[in-house]
C-alpha cells in the first residue's frame, strides 16, 4: 500500500470510480474534524444530507453524535469522523461487500494519516469491516478490542438510537468508557484552556 498525504488522498477520492457508488454521488464524503486527533469515529456511509453537503454525520444522526460527544466533553472539531464508504449508497442501503472493499484502502490511508489510539465503530458495518465478519453489534458492543496497537470500541450507530430509545443507555455507557480509555491512554483531546 502506497502511503498518501492528505492532498493526494483527497485528489484520489475526488476522482474515484472504483465501484458503482460513484455514479450516484453529489459529493465524495471524506472526513471531518481534527486530522491529528487520537480518536477516530467511523460510520457506515454518507446519507442524503451528507452527500449534498460533502461532510459526514450532518443529518439527524450527526446532530445526535455531536450531543453524545458533548456529553463526554468533546467537540466535533477535536475528533476525526469518517465512514467506511465515501459515496452514498442508493436509498441509504447498507454498502455491499464490493463497495466496502473498494473503499478500504482509502480508510486505511486515513487511519495511517490520523494515527488514532482509539477507533469508535459506529454500528454493524464498520464493526464487521474492521474487526471481522463474525462480530455482532448487539453482542459485541461495549467490548474493547485491541488490534495493531489501536483500541476499537464497537457501539450503536446514532441512527439506531433515533429508531430505538432503549439503545441510548448502553450507548451512553460505551461513550463513558471511550472517555475513560482516552484519559487512561493520555489521549483525551486538550482544550484551549489546557
Amino acid at each position: 500500500m502506497a502511503h498518501y498525504d492528505w492532498a493526494t488522498l483527497y485528489e484520489k477520492l475526488e476522482s474515484c470510480t472504483d465501484c458503482g457508488l460513484c455514479k450516484g454521488r453529489t459529493n465524495v464524503v471524506i472526513g471531518v474534524g481534527n486530522p491529528q486527533s487520537k480518536i477516530m469515529l467511523i460510520g457506515e456511509g454518507p446519507g442524503r444530507d451528507e452527500d449534498i453537503q460533502g461532510y459526514p454525520f450532518v443529518g439527524a444522526a450527526g446532530q445526535l453524535l455531536d450531543k453524545m460527544l458533548a456529553a463526554i466533553g468533546l467537540k466535533r472539531e477535536q475528533v476525526y469522523i469518517c465512514n467506511i464508504v465515501k459515496c452514498r449508497p442508493p436509498q441509504n442501503r447498507v454498502p455491499e461487500a464490493d463497495e466496502r472493499a473498494a473503499c478500504m484502502d482509502y480508510l486505511r490511508q486515513q487511519v495511517a494519516l490520523v494515527r488514532p489510539k482509539v477507533i469508535v465503530c459506529l454500528g454493524s458495518t464498520p464493526t464487521r469491516a474492521l474487526l471481522g465478519e463474525q462480530m455482532r453489534i448487539t453482542r459485541d458492543r461495549g467490548v474493547w478490542q485491541l488490534k495493531k496497537g489501536v483500541w476499537f470500541m464497537p457501539t450503536y450507530h446514532p441512527a439506531a438510537l433515533l429508531r430505538d430509545a432503549d439503545k441510548k443507555r448502553p450507548a451512553w455507557a460505551d461513550f463513558q468508557a471511550i472517555r475513560d480509555k482516552l484519559i487512561e491512554l493520555n489521549a483525551y483531546p486538550k482544550t484551549e484552556a489546557d
